[in-house]
């Protein structure tokens, strides 16, 4: 409690202006506490009743707006337990038997993130769903696939978009696996050291739906690493929405115009009455930035702590709360921009300037009739540069001009088209048809399972 030091002082210590976003977290783990001390003979019956009823009331006002947060009672504990006592009485006095701040915000924190982990989860298979549906929509358009931002070979748009499928599925692989380390009940660990009541910590685990117990009280109050690794995912997380977004910028750009973005997703100039910008996707690559330096605060916050706690921990709730907001906004917005965007198959198509992207398809040509490939290569790269000075695309070649750069050249090869170099790439994970419709098989079930993945 922060009476009696002056306003300054009390707006900078107090952390209620954000913790109180745990309130359901922390009167969920007080009810759970109660019961098991009533249950283990710490505290009566009677008095377990009287608490868990006192608690319900501040809930229920809590969630109906009529509870008023003080600052002067620091963080969302203490503004619950003195409302406990004025509703209640001295039994609210029993409440914090066996049992530390220290251990009691850890506790709400792994009961928020727990909670949000799955939402990210099932805001992320949102994602990939629409991500499916307009792959399933474009399945037959080529396009120019490339390195370095410059045409390399031809693939299938599909291709292309189920790729950020697969990123997002490892960014749901990742969530999964951090939410074991989440998942770990620190109640019962005291201020430090435990607690010498004869507790009952099988009982909080099972009440409050842990699937383990923390194995040392020290570590289990000063532990954060599942918050930085959530934060982590996150970030990777981010930085593939980015990716995305900054794909979907390039394309909507006039040099491009492989897409149109929904209306409600872009914006017009204030001056410029033709432009259709993509603020939205722009906005997320920016927001990625936020979310890396929120990752960096909790590694630097973290570093230098001696055991047990300190008041530094503080200041792990505001960063990881703008994260996860950050995080599921981003991700829920794009699975709904995602279905608006309409491509332009035939500038796409187009934007295969010739057909000079087929000359690695040259190359193996070569290769297939006995030629190292490092030598066709240098083959298919005069072939190429003889092409750009005569303003020819290899189709207009000549079976003369191609016998000039090698003997090896018949007239089979005017048969290699984009359609035939798509349908060679049929190793799997290749861009061939026959491949990205098994990758499309895969990706349904993985999404038909969303139950099992939450």
């Amino acid at each position: 409690m922060l009476s009696g030091k002056d306003k300054s002082l009390i707006d900078y210590m107090a952390s209620i202006p954000f913790d109180q976003r745990l309130y359901r977290h922390d009167i969920r783990g007080s009810i759970a506490h109660v019961n098991m001390l009533a249950r283990q003979e710490i505290i009566s019956h009677a008095d377990a009743e009287t608490i868990v009823n006192g608690l319900t009331v501040i809930m229920n006002e809590i969630e109906h707006g009529q509870f008023q947060f003080k600052l002067e009672m620091e963080d969302i504990h203490m503004n619950i337990e003195a409302s406990l006592f004025e509703k209640i009485g001295d039994a609210a006095g029993k409440l914090h038997t066996a049992r530390s701040r220290n251990d009691q915000i850890a506790l709400d924190i792994r009961l928020f993130l727990k909670e949000q982990t799955q939402k990210t989860t099932a805001y992320l298979i949102d994602l990939q769903q629409a991500i499916l549906d307009i792959t399933e929509t474009n399945k037959a358009i080529i396009m120019p696939g490339y390195t370095h931002l410059q045409q390399a070979q031809p693939i299938l748009l599909a291709h292309h978009l189920l790729a950020y499928f697969e990123m997002f599925q490892r960014d749901k692989e990742r969530f999964a696996d951090c939410l074991k380390r989440i998942d770990v009940l620190p109640l019962g660990s005291g201020a430090l050291a435990g607690v010498s009541y004869p507790i009952n910590r099988l009982y909080l685990a099972q009440e409050l739906g842990f699937s383990k117990i923390s194995a040392n009280s020290l570590d289990a109050v000063s532990d954060r690493d599942f918050v930085a690794e959530y934060e982590a995912a996150a970030a990777l997380c981010m930085m593939h929405i980015s990716r995305l977004a900054e794909e979907l910028v390039i394309w909507s750009s006039s040099e491009f115009s492989f897409i149109e973005i929904g209306e409600a997703y872009t914006t017009g100039s204030s001056i410029m009455p033709q432009k259709k910008n993509p603020d939205v996707a722009e906005l997320a690559r920016g927001k990625t930035g936020r979310v890396y330096g929120n990752l960096m605060a909790i590694l630097t916050t973290m570093k230098a702590l001696p055991l047990a706690y300190n008041r530094d921990l503080q200041e792990d709730k505001q960063n990881l709360f703008d994260t996860i907001d950050t995080l599921h906004s981003s991700v829920n917005i794009f699975a709904r921009m995602i279905k608006t965007v309409k491509f332009n198959a035939e500038r796409i198509r187009d934007a295969i300037r010739r057909d000079y992207i087929l000359a690695t398809d040259l190359a193996d040509y070569l290769v297939k009739r006995g030629m190292p490939f490092r030598e066709a290569h240098h083959i298919v790269a005069q072939l190429s540069q003889y092409a750009i000075r005569k303003n020819k695309s290899f189709h207009d070649l000549s079976l003369k001009e191609y016998h000039d750069v090698s003997p090896l050249f018949a007239s089979d090869v005017y048969t290699i088209t984009l359609e035939s170099s798509i349908a060679t790439k049929n190793a799997i994970g290749g861009t061939a048809a026959s491949q990205v419709e098994e990758e499309l098989i895969l990706a349904r079930k993985l999404i038909e399972n969303r139950d099992n993945e939450q």
